[in-house]
């Protein structure tokens, strides 16, 4: 038998013997991450402080190309569509990479098929806020207005599928009430429109809101990590507002295109576990309220695992009566 185990083993080395051989030249050039968004968002923010924090452990340029649309869809579509050598990734969060396929099963992206996970990254909470020119100034109040005026209630999000679309939509389904949400092609666009007033409320991750608040675009309501976080100490948690099961928080990851081979998914992988360690990344992190990915939940089979599980979850939430759908 181990004469046997041997020269299958043998005989197994030639078909990868090309992918080693790639991997220990990689990367021959810049790599390019997809970000799924429009510029100004979470997803672009992260994306770009990752970028950076990568490109010297890689020993080539980390660039970061936007490709918007369709609730991040079309941006995945292109990384999945891409040649699986490493030198394009995509950067995306739980939305787009794994929910966003129960909410649109004909969008032709299952994040199990069309991509080969890297790693997770960051973890973030999510912030309620309301438009400077209204007058909702507390999520009490905006779940009065909800109860009362209903449909007429706006939240911009960045698309169906993506997390601020999730996040009023599971607000929604706890509080039982039916509010109104309008699509744009990015979180950036959806905060624009809420510094102009003409919707009523966005919940994003704290990496764009934090910015908004404290620059007068945006009115923070309620955040959703289990206590406040320095970074808001005047805003409270969703559990103090009055809606104690809005636990969300988002992580966010990198993911090759499928057939990308296993060599270089690692060699990409040991460049997210040297970003980490930056102390201008983390600087950045925590001015952000977001936390570094423990390292026992970072690497391709743990992100593997984390989008089963989190397919599983949201599948039966998003079939449960009163669900947001846009």
């Amino acid at each position: 038998m181990p004469r046997i185990v041997g020269r299958r083993a043998v005989l197994a080395l030639p078909a990868l013997l090309p992918a080693l051989a790639r991997a220990q030249g990689f990367p021959q050039r810049n790599v390019t991450v997809i970000v799924p968004s429009a510029p100004g968002g979470t997803l672009d923010a992260l994306a770009r402080f990752y970028a950076q924090a990568m490109t010297p452990a890689l020993g080539r340029q980390v660039v970061v190309e936007n490709v918007s649309g369709a609730g991040g869809l079309i941006g995945m579509q292109r990384a999945a569509r891409s040649e699986p050598d490493g030198h394009t990734i995509s950067f995306g969060n739980m939305g787009v990479m794994a929910v966003g396929a129960i909410l649109n099963p004909q969008g032709g992206f299952d994040p199990r098929r069309d991509m080969a996970p890297i790693s997770l990254v960051a973890d973030v909470p999510m912030v309620l806020s309301a438009s400077p020119r209204g007058s909702i100034r507390s999520l009490s109040a905006l779940l009065e207005k909800l109860r009362t005026e209903g449909e007429k209630v706006t939240f911009g999000t960045a698309g169906l599928g993506t997390t601020s679309h999730l996040a009023p939509g599971y607000l929604l389904h706890l509080a039982k009430v039916k509010g109104t949400l309008v699509s744009y092609r990015g979180a950036g666009p959806a905060l624009n429109d809420l510094a102009a007033g003409l919707v009523d409320a966005v919940i994003d991750q704290t990496v764009t809101m934090i910015p908004g608040h404290r620059g007068g675009t945006a009115v923070a309501l309620a955040v959703s990590a289990p206590q406040r976080i320095p970074q808001l100490p005047e805003v409270p948690t969703f559990a103090e507002g009055g809606l104690p099961d809005f636990d969300l928080v988002i992580w966010n990851a990198f993911a090759a295109p499928p057939g990308t081979p296993a060599p270089i998914l690692a060699r990409l992988a040991e460049a997210v576990e040297a970003a980490q360690a930056d102390p201008g990344l983390q600087g950045r992190l925590r001015d952000l309220a977001s936390t570094a990915t423990p390292p026992a939940a970072r690497g391709p089979e743990a992100m593997q695992a984390r989008i089963a599980a989190d397919m599983t979850k949201w599948t039966e939430i998003i079939n449960a009566p009163g669900f947001a759908r846009e």
